[in-house]
């Protein structure tokens, strides 16, 4: 039995050091610089490891995250993500002034607002332009950066540092193809965009790039100088999918106890969309469920807000009281629904930057 009331969320500390450790001398190996998102784990210690490993600074994806980060020591802070809003775009110039600020763009409007809020807090704010190479949601086709280079020329307050891109492998035209394979193709594809960027007379020092799936492959593209992945830390049943880490690299898990066996084959556990958060595995994977559970029991199925349906494996069972381990199948979303995940031996990790959205 464990020590703690269920549902809990556990972290493997040793293996989430230890994933940090491989992934900055994976990087180290490819010359290429390593700023992971830590929108996965929201804690500054798990961030002051990754940067004591060699990490060049970290990616957020809101400009909370970056203030809290900031204050947990951070002196280097991608914001990988328009800053749309006069409000946000102060607190990011202002916050200029404690840290490296570097912020991501992917449209006039967006170039417009950080440049009078620079402007306003006697700031010079380093910009990047986001390239979307195939996941359709935001960033620019690599022709239409051109007109943001050039708006960022234009403007006083603005710097252009670099092009990013974010795709990793779950997207439509993804289906049967490698992590290496869209790892690769992504780094041409950003790196190809900075190309046409120096062509047009824009100076391109970042070229940035990666998931934890990919990150690999893009970083041995020649020209990729930077990659960000996330999941990394921790891993979860996705990048288990991928065959990116084993087993022995998952370094969180929710603990669940069965509260019913309605009949044979199903469990209902006390962990449900409020703990297991609501993602499902990668379609061109042919993944499904919400979390792994462990000892090839089976996979939670469905969920409610406080109850896991449990399909059970042929000739596996289990009963009221008994505890299991899952694998979530995407580990952001869970750690974002705690405020405190638990070390063993009575020691807590908190969860700072949970919650921050803006």
């Amino acid at each position: 039995m464990n020590a703690f009331e269920t549902p809990t969320v556990v972290v493997d500390w040793p293996a989430a050091i230890r994933n940090i450790a491989e992934a900055s001398q994976a990087c180290a190996a490819r010359g290429v610089a390593l700023r992971p998102h830590v929108k996965t784990h929201k804690n500054g210690r798990l961030a002051r490891e990754q940067v004591r490993h060699g990490a060049v600074g970290v990616t957020v994806a809101k400009v909370a995250e970056a203030e809290y980060f900031v204050d947990e020591g951070m002196a280097d802070v991608f914001v990988a993500y328009p800053t749309i809003g006069s409000q946000k775009a102060r607190r990011l110039a202002d916050l200029a002034h404690r840290a490296r600020l570097i912020a991501g763009v992917e449209s006039l409007t967006g170039i417009a607002g950080l440049d009078a809020a620079a402007g306003r807090a006697g700031a010079t704010l380093d910009v990047r332009i986001e390239i979307e190479t195939g996941l359709n949601r935001t960033g620019v086709a690599p022709a239409d950066a051109v007109s943001l280079a050039d708006a960022i020329g234009q403007s006083q307050h603005l710097h252009l540092e670099g092009v990013f891109t974010f795709r990793s492998t779950d997207f439509l035209s993804a289906a049967g193809r490698s992590a290496d394979e869209l790892g690769h193709e992504e780094g041409e594809m950003i790196v190809a965009a900075a190309e046409l960027l120096r062509e047009r007379g824009h100076a391109v020092t970042s070229v940035s790039a990666g998931s934890t799936p990919t990150y690999v492959s893009a970083a041995g593209v020649e020209g990729v100088t930077e990659v960000r992945p996330g999941t990394y830390v921790f891993h979860d049943a996705m990048t288990l999918d991928e065959g990116t880490c084993s087993v022995e690299d998952i370094a969180l898990r929710v603990v669940a106890s069965v509260v019913s066996t309605p009949r044979a084959g199903v469990a209902v556990i006390d962990a449900g969309s409020k703990t297991l958060g609501g993602d499902v595995g990668q379609t061109r994977l042919g993944s499904t469920g919400y979390g792994i559970v462990g000892d090839g029991l089976g996979t939670v199925v469905a969920l409610n807000e406080e109850h896991g349906i449990v399909s059970l494996n042929p000739g596996c069972s289990v009963h009221v009281g008994d505890e299991l381990t899952i694998v979530p199948m995407h580990v952001c979303t869970v750690v974002n629904l705690c405020d405190v995940v638990e070390l063993g031996h009575g020691e807590r990790l908190t969860i700072g930057a949970r919650g921050l959205r803006t």
